[in-house]
């Protein structure tokens, strides 16, 4: 048994079902939990960390990625979304992109992403991808705590033309690729010291069929795991499954008994009733009456024109609101000020969505979705996931209000050290296990063929040019 004692100025504390700000007072870690919280410890102890400048707060819980593939979006999607597909990139973009990214690529990204989630405050992630067993490998080089799911689907979509999306459909419904994705949890549950947990993640509304959406509850249920899809994502998406159904994406899955506690929407951005669907619904009131999660990543819509309407207006409803990053930059840091911030724009308030509100989500929420009392809050009991902030640097004086400091103000290199289950995963912005060059020039040689052979891909053999044209034209040299 090993006894670490955490003195620190500023902890963000968790007492009566609620985060609580503890001025000038310690932490005891006993192995992979935390033993006690107060203003003095007494008993004895193996080593002892005094950091009277410094915040110490619960680790941010990201319960959306994408991360052998985020990276990839860099230098390529932004400033881009076709209006015929109502500014989406789903149906052109991440199409050309996926089909070039090699293997070798993927696990370039994977790798890559680990320190950089780490460096921006993410302690568990939730990874919906189809390389698990590299990212459970990459995750345990550091001690990252990560739930993973291989993603399964029905069929997928298409465009030959670039003004309609189509639909395929696989001869098995995705029954082969469902049962790899069991399997896999079954082979990895519990790995590292219980870091390591599956989910299962059928991909998306529109790509899969009623018949797997039920299976994939019912096994989840059995198997005492999280359930994750994408949905309401996209206006395409949305007018698609009216016109299949009759209804909105989320009052379908109501309907066919999908909805629940246990399940984590990805995105549900566009819901009925949203100026961008034009579609009457009460679907917010569904989420909340169902105690549905809501995955949100702000930036990735936010970077088109596309916002949540509003995430405020989810939080009074009662919905479940988590945060995530979904695409690059992988920064929760950057989710939780773009959440506050585009909120209060939407609502034309300021007192709305607040910091409080976002660093709720980013943590107890987070840790409620996935059904975990031990993650998400400094308290007896709880997991050792902590993160470790300077409380004296150019963005973070003058201090009065640690979270408002760090929502609003807060720079990743303020961001010193983090600790999961009990073990030091990072000091002084070094993540143990990771070459930060190497992985850059792997992702970049990843990226570059990537760029020279998406045009294979696309329906209209458009090169990354074409598709994505620099924001400035090259100099001519003499």
């Amino acid at each position: 048994m090993t006894r670490k004692l955490i003195k620190a100025g500023h902890i963000i504390a968790h007492q009566d079902d609620g985060h609580k700000y503890l001025r000038n007072g310690v932490i005891m870690v006993e192995d992979d939990k935390i033993a006690f919280v107060g203003k003095e410890f007494d008993g004895e102890v193996d080593e002892t960390i005094d950091s009277p400048d410094t915040i110490v707060t619960p680790g941010f819980i990201n319960t959306h990625a994408h991360l052998t593939e985020s990276p990839l979006d860099r230098s390529f999607v932004e400033d881009r979304g076709p209006r015929q597909f109502y500014l989406s990139g789903l149906f052109e973009y991440l199409t050309a992109r996926d089909g070039a990214i090699t293997d070798d690529a993927r696990r370039a990204c994977a790798a890559f992403s680990i320190p950089e989630l780490i460096r921006s405050g993410t302690t568990t992630i939730m990874e919906i991808g189809g390389h698990g067993d590299f990212v459970v490998e990459q995750a345990g080089k550091c001690g990252l705590r990560a739930y993973v799911g291989e993603g399964y689907k029905s069929g997928r979509w298409l465009t030959n033309n670039g003004r309609t999306v189509d639909y395929e459909w696989f001869d098995d419904d995705g029954e082969a690729a469902f049962q790899r994705a069991v399997d896999f949890i079954n082979r990895v549950e519990g790995k590292q010291n219980d870091r390591i947990r599956g989910f299962l993640t059928p991909l998306q509304v529109d790509t899969v069929s009623k018949k797997m959406l039920q299976k994939s509850c019912a096994v989840a249920s059995e198997m005492n795991v999280p359930l994750a899809l994408h949905t309401s994502q996209s206006v395409v998406e949305f007018q698609e499954m009216t016109r299949r159904h009759g209804c909105t994406p989320i009052e379908w899955l109501e309907r066919i008994g999908f909805l629940g506690p246990n399940v984590i929407l990805g995105h549900a951005i566009l819901p009925g009733g949203s100026s961008w669907t034009n579609y009457p619904s009460n679907d917010i009131q569904i989420l909340a009456d169902t105690a549905t999660n809501v995955a949100h990543a702000v930036w990735v819509f936010a970077r088109r024109g596309i916002a949540m309407e509003s995430y405020s207006r989810y939080l009074a409803a009662g919905v479940n609101m988590t945060l995530a990053t979904d695409t690059c930059p992988q920064s929760m840091l950057e989710a939780l000020r773009w959440t506050a911030v585009v909120s209060k724009i939407i609502d034309r308030q300021t007192e709305v969505a607040t910091a409080a509100d976002v660093f709720n989500s980013a943590t107890l929420a987070g840790a409620k979705a996935l059904n975990r009392d031990d993650l998400g809050r400094i308290s007896v009991g709880a997991k050792a996931d902590m993160l470790f902030w300077k409380g004296s640097s150019l963005s973070m004086t003058p201090l009065r209000d640690p979270i408002r400091n760090i929502v609003y103000s807060a720079q990743s290199e303020d961001l010193h050290s983090t600790m999961i289950d009990g073990e030091w995963v990072m000091r002084d912005r070094e993540v143990k296990g990771f070459s930060v060059p190497e992985l850059t020039a792997q992702v970049q040689r990843g990226a570059e063929y990537m760029w020279e052979n998406m045009h294979h891909q696309d329906w209209g053999q458009r090169d990354i040019n074409t598709l994505s044209p620099e924001s400035f034209p090259r100099f001519r040299a003499n």
